[in-house]
């Protein structure tokens, strides 16, 4: 990668931070460092270059590295492209501002524990998780523990009900005080989460951040910006290795960093093979009917004195409708934006395959049963009446789910309760967890986190 023209404002910060960081020796090199005057704050980044701003050069020589080291790791820990992968799969209801809050928290708190200075006030994650969460938790594990998508998508769960913004409220930013640039886009409109996300909100007005990431929505082709990520986990890599070995840097804490770019599924896309591969009718041989053309040809050979063609078995195919059973915990921590999008890939399977879809809500005893179809599949679900009361037990709906004969039994909870005896049919079942699943699991089926 060969820039036009290289950064004169950031050229004694980048020249000591190679000094004093093996692995940002390496991963600045492939980054494109430039000096920009077209919106304020002292630096931003837009995923492939970072942008130096006037302000950067009121920094102290510390700020000055601890600042390009926070856009270098946006860079390659490819925050942008995944800002934008967000964007794809959540929508309107994605949060852009919120997400870059995540990024920026996880950043300086990587930084911070290895010794850099970046612009007061900075968002660190630990105050992050405190102020939102009140998960207390030391820096090193909360790095460890948390990527920007699971983290956002923590703060995005919540059971309180989405608002709207206030009068007066600011724009979320993400960044030290000085790291970013424009503020919120103003306007009345609402703003997805619940109490979490507007607590993430007031942390971010209170640390007085500004956003500081610009989403890649680029026109790159997939396979483009596959290939550009492989390069970026290789580089990465190199360089976590080169400051491992010097035992110094962001190195030393490189290997247990959980928001390096690696490839991760996301939770949709493998609830839908789950389901979509139980409920697709696959066509079975029927050695008691011959096929079609075997008759076809048969009749030819006889009315021609051909030989006798090879027998050709007919093809049974299931003409029952496919049923899918999702059991709603309602005691569990279930929040309606991870409800609403839960429904939207259950609806979206349900609609392709044609099965029939009934959900069972449910805390100790099943408390409501609905068959779904048809059209507003998502405005349906998530208008169900939840008890939020109780326990939970898995034994009564489990039972009821096997009577209906199912293709694929799916189960939204967070698997604290009783499960009962392991059902004797063999069939999938998906035990959805919103959270992290508990360490035991679960005696039977398939754990699929929501995390993430």
């Amino acid at each position: 990668m060969t820039p036009l023209r290289h950064s004169t404002r950031a050229r004694r910060a980048l020249t000591k931070l190679a000094v004093q960081d093996p692995a940002f020796a390496a991963l600045a090199l492939w980054c494109t460092h430039l000096d920009s005057d077209r919106r304020e704050g002292a630096a931003w980044t837009d995923g492939r270059a970072i942008h130096y701003g006037a302000d950067f050069e009121a920094l102290s020589l510390p700020e000055q590295i601890g600042l390009a080291a926070h856009h270098i790791l946006h860079i390659a820990f490819r925050h942008s492209p995944r800002s934008h992968a967000m964007y794809l799969r959540f929508g309107d209801r994605f949060d852009e501002d919120l997400f870059n809050l995540a990024t920026d928290a996880i950043v300086n708190e990587t930084l911070m524990l290895t010794g850099f200075i970046l612009p007061r006030p900075a968002v660190r994650l630990t105050g992050l998780l405190l102020a939102t969460t009140r998960e207390k938790i030391s820096g090193q594990d909360a790095v460890t523990k948390y990527d920007a998508e699971r983290l956002y998508i923590a703060l995005m769960q919540d059971n309180a009900a989405t608002r709207t913004t206030r009068p007066g409220d600011k724009g979320v930013a993400s960044g030290g005080g000085r790291t970013g640039g424009q503020g919120g886009t103003g306007g009345e409109k609402p703003r997805p989460g619940g109490a979490l996300a507007d607590a993430a909100r007031a942390y971010a007005d209170q640390m007085a951040f500004a956003p500081d990431l610009d989403s890649a929505r680029d026109d790159r082709d997939d396979g483009a910006g596959r290939e550009e990520d492989a390069e970026w986990r290789q580089r990465v890599a190199r360089a976590m290795e080169a400051g491992r070995l010097a035992g110094h840097g962001i190195g030393a804490l490189g290997h247990r960093l959980a928001d390096l770019p690696e490839v991760h599924t996301p939770w949709e896309v493998l609830l839908r093979g789950l389901v979509s591969r139980a409920v697709l009718s696959s066509p079975r041989p029927l050695a008691t009917r011959p096929a079609r053309r075997w008759l076809a040809r048969d009749a030819d050979a006889r009315a021609h004195g051909g030989p006798d063609p090879a027998f050709e078995p007919g093809i049974l195919r299931d003409r029952d409708i496919p049923r899918i059973v999702v059991g709603i915990d309602s005691s569990g921590s279930v929040d309606g934006t991870l409800l609403a999008k839960f429904a939207a890939e259950l609806g979206a399977i349900a609609k392709r395959t044609g099965a029939e879809t009934h959900v069972l809500v449910f805390d100790t005893e099943v408390r409501s049963r609905v068959v779904m179809g048809g059209a507003a599949w998502e405005k349906r679900i998530t208008d169900i009446l939840f008890t939020r009361d109780g326990g939970t037990s898995f034994i009564q709906v489990m039972d009821e789910a096997l009577a209906l004969d199912p293709s694929a039994v799916v189960i939204l909870t967070d698997l604290e309760g009783p499960f009962g005896p392991v059902p004797r049919r063999r069939l999938p079942i998906i035990w959805a967890v919103p959270g992290d699943p508990p360490p035991s699991g679960a005696p039977f089926g398939r754990v699929l986190s929501l995390a993430r």
